[in-house]
């Protein structure tokens, strides 16, 4: 019987992405699976703080084990930006082809295009709280590549690649990704409570 862990966001694509990449380990239940519908706040500063935030509403609110996760495009030359904003980086209304149009416009006059995708995933299990990192280091393409994934994934190409995320089949995303790397870490986690 795998594991049920549910997660603690509103973002379905996060939810689709993170169900297959932990097929194998556990089923994640979505938070509209347990009648979770509100649009959790994010009002921290870090990423860190983020993620602890959204776990910790949905432990108190629903008395359920749950983890949560945030996620930041960090770009070298615009000194880590967007950073904790990544999905309102263009306005409040996260539109992602918004948020690449400024991206692409605010790295116009530079060379370095280096950056870095950070996931931090905050694990409530018995009470106890649990963070869990993954980076995938890249850079910015010059202009938007490819129609997979969701989010900067067509504008981001990780080491060792000339294709963006959004070109990359889906099960070598997975396999590199920043959400990928926090994962294993948390499964490896969840393999010692056993």
């Amino acid at each position: 019987m795998k594991n049920k862990l549910i997660f603690a966001t509103g973002n379905p694509n996060k939810v689709r992405e993170t169900g297959q990449i932990l097929k194998d380990y556990m089923e994640v239940i979505s938070m509209k699976d347990i009648g979770a519908t509100e649009d959790i706040p994010e009002t921290m500063p870090t990423l860190e703080g983020c993620a602890l935030q959204k776990a910790r509403y949905l432990a108190k609110n629903y008395q359920v084990d749950c983890f949560s996760e945030d996620t930041g495009l960090e770009v070298d030359a615009l000194d880590g930006a967007p950073g904790v904003i990544t999905a309102r980086y263009a306005g409040a209304a996260k539109d992602a082809n918004a948020n690449m149009a400024l991206l692409l416009k605010n790295l116009e006059d530079k060379t370095d295009r280096s950056a870095q995708f950070r996931t931090i995933i905050a694990l409530i299990l018995d009470g106890e709280e649990h963070l869990f990192e993954g980076i995938v280091r890249g850079r910015i393409a010059p202009q938007k590549m490819g129609t997979g994934g969701f989010g900067y994934d067509p504008v981001f190409i990780p080491e060792g690649h000339e294709a963006t995320f959004a070109n990359l089949p889906a099960e070598v995303k997975h396999g590199i990704s920043h959400r990928s790397r926090a994962l294993a870490k948390l499964v490896a986690f969840l393999e010692t409570r056993k």
